[in-house]
């Protein structure tokens, strides 16, 4: 899992984990796109503390990781990518299940049924005001950006539901889908909309 940080200690901590590979996205786009926010100046701009995460597509890995993740940074905010073949826009997914995981990860392996047990509620929804930020984030940065109630019973829904139930608030945490790369956004224009989405929900938790 690589670990991208810089020394701030007063900003608040955005976490933002892409996936490796699996399938046949031997280059995942998800952490492509991931990596390329620490070109885009995003720590200065933001003025926050930013962590990037590779995740492997394990759900043992998500399970046992990610709630480490919250602990250990106390974040501000978590925002997880993710790559889908179906994708043609940047898509913010609005809720995540607990089970209904049917597909293997690449180790062979789903989760034992209810293995999830950090909740006890079956369906997650962010609190977020997902459309508002969509919009917002269209009409700001120039790329496509749409909701889903859909993740998809993977490894990304899997990692939702996961960093939902960690928070509280149920606002401290969203998941982006990005199209697979050049189909037709780059890693860097991929990035851009997610900087604007950090951006974006940034914004409105100061406001409230």
């Amino acid at each position: 899992m690589g670990d991208a940080t810089n020394n701030h200690s007063t900003e608040p901590v955005v976490v933002v984990t892409g996936f490796g590979p699996f399938g046949h996205h031997k280059i995942n786009a998800s952490w492509e796109a991931v990596k390329m926010l620490h070109q885009l100046d995003t720590e200065n701009d933001l003025k926050i503390k930013l962590v990037t995460l590779e995740i492997p597509v394990e759900y043992n890995f998500v399970e046992s990781e990610i709630p480490k993740i919250w602990d250990k940074y106390q974040p501000e905010l978590v925002v997880h990518v993710g790559v889908s073949s179906v994708a043609s826009a940047i898509t913010l997914e609005t809720q995540a299940h607990k089970s209904g995981y049917k597909q293997a990860d690449i180790s062979e392996r789903l989760p034992t049924l209810g293995s999830n047990c950090l909740c006890d509620e079956e369906c997650l929804t962010t609190k977020l005001d997902v459309p508002a930020i969509s919009l917002s984030v269209t009409l700001n940065e120039g790329l496509p950006v749409c909701v889903s109630k859909d993740a998809g019973r993977y490894l990304c829904e899997f990692s939702y539901f996961t960093s939902l139930s960690q928070d509280e608030s149920r606002a401290r945490a969203i998941f982006i889908h990005v199209p697979e790369l050049n189909k037709p956004y780059s890693a860097s224009d991929l990035a851009k909309g997610i900087k604007g989405v950090i951006r974006e929900i940034l914004i409105r938790r100061k406001q409230n």
